[in-house]
């Protein structure tokens, strides 16, 4: 990247956390001046989802955040004064699988408000976390789509000490829960076992094998109600054919209780 960018967007929906502060600490070490918007997106929620259940605290992710950020915290009302938006951007094939199956039309409202951030704030780079895997897929695929001139900058995943990837809906989880959750961290380091091993036996490449190595750990846990386990290639996110070899992601969503969470990890298939 050429010089250092006038403004850093950090687009977040609240409730935020380490994961959250990640971005934000990238986005200043990327630009002069860094904007963090707060802001539940009606548009990206079903009818049966829980728009009033997201967790809000504006006054707890104030107090959370550097002083020196620029904070931008509308309300539905100002983002979209008229009610719903009639124009939107579509996320095409790729947003309605997997989350976009699960979800029908989150993608679209997602990319329709990220899109109008974007021309709002007007930065230079926008930071995102790799822990919504195709949500950053759609996104960078918007930007190049409609020439956006911003760069997409994403940081890994960041998780808590035993593995279980931040999130701002692990607060809706008890105790009990809380240890189900960690089988789908658990899943995705048996799929990158199973890469190792495979790689180590200098064994054909073999997404079954990887896959079937996660779904066991997936499957030992009751309190896991799983929706979906795959491997994508990350250029198109679509699932791996069976003689793929090369850069690969692992994604994985389910719910504990009702909870619904998401995880996923690279791998390199040998």
């Amino acid at each position: 990247m050429a010089g250092i960018p006038d403004v850093a967007l950090v687009p977040t929906m609240g409730a935020l956390h380490e994961g959250h502060l990640a971005l934000v600490d990238r986005a200043k070490s990327l630009a002069g001046n860094v904007v963090v918007s707060i802001f539940v997106n009606p548009l990206q929620f079903g009818a049966n989802e829980d728009l009033d259940r997201y967790p809000r605290d504006l006054k707890g992710d104030l107090e959370k955040l550097p002083s020196d950020v620029i904070v931008f915290a509308p309300n539905a009302t100002e983002l979209y004064p008229l009610g719903p938006v009639e124009t939107r951007v579509t996320a095409g094939h790729a947003g309605s699988t997997f989350e976009g199956a699960s979800r029908p039309g989150h993608f679209d409202g997602m990319l329709t408000v990220v899109a109008k951030l974007f021309n709002i704030v007007n930065p230079k780079v926008a930071i995102f976390g790799q822990k919504d895997a195709q949500q950053v897929f759609l996104v960078k695929r918007m930007v190049s789509d409609l020439n956006f001139a911003l760069e997409i900058e994403v940081v890994p995943t960041v998780r808590e000490p035993d593995g279980l990837a931040k999130s701002s809906r692990n607060r809706f989880l008890n105790e009990e829960q809380r240890k189900d959750a960690l089988a789908l961290s658990r899943a995705l380091n048996a799929a990158m076992l199973a890469v190792s091993i495979l790689e180590q036996n200098k064994s054909a490449a073999d997404g079954e094998i990887i896959r079937s190595a996660a779904l066991e750990v997936l499957h030992a846990v009751p309190g896991i109600q799983l929706d979906y386990f795959e491997i994508v290639d990350p250029l198109k996110f679509e699932p791996i054919p069976v003689d793929y070899h090369g850069p690969a992601t692992a994604i994985v969503a389910a719910k504990v209780g009702t909870t619904r969470l998401l995880d996923n990890a690279p791998l390199s298939i040998p």
